[in-house]
Parts: C-alpha cells; structure tokens; sequence
C-alpha cells in the first residue's frame, strides 16, 4: 500500500463529494436556471459532468493505485498524469481568482487547495 498515494485518493474523494454537493447547489444550478442563450448553458452542463467524470476517474484510479492493486510503469504514469493536471488546475484557478477582481477571491474560489493536494500527495506516492 502507498500511503501518499491513498491521501491523494481520499482528497480527490472529498473534491468529487464537494463537486456534487457545493458546485451543483452554488454553480450547477443557478447557472442552469439563469438566463442567457441555451447553446452556451448547455455546454457549460456538459463542462460540469465532464470534470464530475474526470474527477471520479482519477479519485478512483488514485486509490487503486494507493492500494497496490494497480501497479507499475502504467500506474506511475497514470500517477504522474493526474498529479500534473491537479497542479495546472491548482494554478488556473488561483491565477483566475487573483485576477477575477473578487473581493479575496484566492479564498472565495476555494478549490485550488484541494487540487494542491492531491498533487502534492500523487508526488510524494510516486517517489516512494
């Protein structure tokens, strides 16, 4: 077992959970209900389950690997992948949120947190 790797997978867990319970109430749904031309309201609902399904994906794949049930050259790579896409979603969203002229929007835009962490911890279970 990789413990760095299962703390990956627990907090990508938390963000899957978190996705479905604060961003459909606070996003999903006022954007679903606000109004403004369907084309784009509809992509941005598919937007919103392509992440729901990218984040169940590599939550899963994160504790698989965590557990050892998956391992070797393929899971290391795969470890590596969705460590780099949290670190560059970490670092979008902190540059959108400095930038978004949000009162303390680093803080209000949240998400960045959890993404460094399941980065951080990916890494840390790929060099053990």
């Amino acid at each position: 077992m990789n413990s760095f790797m299962m703390i990956a997978g627990v907090f990508a867990i938390a963000t899957v959970l978190g996705h479905f319970m604060v961003g459909s109430k606070q996003f999903l749904k006022p954007m679903l209900q606000a109004s403004f031309d369907p084309v784009p309201q509809k992509v941005m609902h598919c937007v919103f389950h392509y992440v729901s399904t990218y984040l169940i994906l590599s939550a899963a794949a994160l504790l698989i690997i965590g557990s050892g049930v998956w391992a070797g050259a393929g899971a290391t790579a795969v470890a590596i992948f969705i460590a780099l896409n949290y670190t560059i979603f970490a670092i979008w969203q902190v540059v959108l949120a400095v930038k978004s002229g949000i009162p303390n929007g680093v803080f209000k835009l949240f998400q960045w947190i959890f993404f460094v962490l399941i980065a951080v911890f990916a890494f840390l279970g790929v060099l053990m």
